[in-house]
């Protein structure tokens, strides 16, 4: 199983998730034209993509799915509150519907909703498995590590984690007090030190890779996150970046 970054923050999200002929990408929060562009320095094209899973219903996160679907004839997978809030033009693109607790397959990939506590309508992450048994835990917009969270992504051969903020610079930063709030919230995004919580708990014997992300640019340093994830995982020899 392969994971690549086609953009990761605020000005926009997508990841693909690859498995022999299949290929899933995970939101779009960019245009179309922008994610030919970036698609293309991955060596890959839309006629590689199988569907489209879609997170929860923010701009950063959906803004290209429709057009994107629709113009290469792409289904859509996300959750009924997703869909409701976000409520796709009827008939321009196939949306199928999902349940946060219950899985399902596409190609060679089994996906494994695992619902979250964000501020969306009906958020879901990923836990993908690939036909070798190869395990990735997709996990950013969350506000806070629930005990379900912790325990669908032990086992996990792969991570990528959100580390959204460093307390102290979002508290110190420019955002107005009611975004701090929220960012910072139950139902907002993962700190350097909740996503190092979650490390730390975590079942490392398959564990090796961990790639950290959602890392805000005006709130975090990649220094700051990279150094609460080491500490947290402490004499593990994975790959970390």
């Amino acid at each position: 199983m392969r994971a690549a970054s086609l953009g990761s923050g605020s000005r926009g999200n997508g990841t693909l998730i690859e498995d022999g002929d299949t290929c899933l990408l995970v939101d779009l929060g960019f245009s179309t034209k922008e994610t030919l562009v970036r698609l293309e320095r991955l060596s890959r094209s839309p006629d590689d993509i199988d569907a489209i899973l879609v997170t929860h219903e923010h701009a950063d996160h959906i803004n290209g799915v429709v057009s994107f679907a629709a113009a290469y004839g792409l289904p859509v997978r996300m959750t009924a509150g997703t869909e409701h809030r976000a409520n796709p033009p009827e008939g321009k693109i196939e949306v199928t519907r999902f349940s946060s607790h219950q899985s399902f397959s596409i190609g060679s990939i089994h996906i494994e909703p695992v619902p979250v506590p964000h501020d969306a309508r009906e958020p879901s992450q990923f836990v993908f498995t690939a036909r070798d048994e190869k395990r990735l835990g997709l996990l950013t917009d969350i506000g806070h590590v629930t005990p379900h969270v912790r325990e669908r992504y032990q086992a996990c051969d792969a991570l990528l984690v959100e580390c959204n903020h460093d307390v102290e610079m979002l508290a110190n930063g420019p955002y107005p007090q009611r975004l701090k709030q929220r960012v910072a919230g139950i139902q907002g995004h993962l700190s350097n030190a909740q996503a190092a919580d979650l490390l730390q708990s975590v079942k490392t014997d398959r564990l090796a890779h961990v790639v950290l992300n959602h890392i805000s640019e005006k709130n975090n340093l990649p220094s700051l996150a990279l150094d609460a994830a080491r500490e947290a995982l402490g004499e593990w020899q994975g790959e970390l970046q």
